[in-house]
């Protein structure tokens, strides 16, 4: 026997439509994945203040560069920084201020 909903049909309807699956499910764990460690929340939030260079994010934030310099790569190919050479050093900044809304919208709902 099968169970019936309390749901109304306009309900179900948008939830079915609404719900993310495939491949865009895949892309928002992704996305939201990037916000899970504390080095690329760190420097995600600084960036959010100031483009800066890997010196500088590594002696403000207390990091080893190398760790630093990984972090940025990888912030760059999931698309959430972009950089800018400017002679010999390259200037790291957020892609847009989406991310940094993010960030904010995380905070707020955490009540800080």
């Amino acid at each position: 026997m099968a169970e019936t909903l309390l749901l109304d049909r306009r309900t179900q309807g948008l939830i079915e439509d609404y719900v993310p699956e495939g491949e865009l499910l895949g892309s928002l764990v992704r996305f939201f994945s990037i916000f899970s460690d504390e080095t690329r929340l760190k420097i995600l939030s600084a960036l959010a203040i100031s483009e800066m260079c890997v010196t500088d994010i590594s002696r403000v934030l207390m990091l080893n560069q190398t760790t630093v310099s990984h972090q940025l790569r990888f912030l760059k190919d999931a698309g959430l920084v972009r950089c800018e050479r400017h002679g010999k050093i390259i200037f790291y900044f957020l892609q847009n201020d989406v991310v940094n809304d993010v960030l904010l919208k995380g905070v707020e709902f955490l009540g800080y």
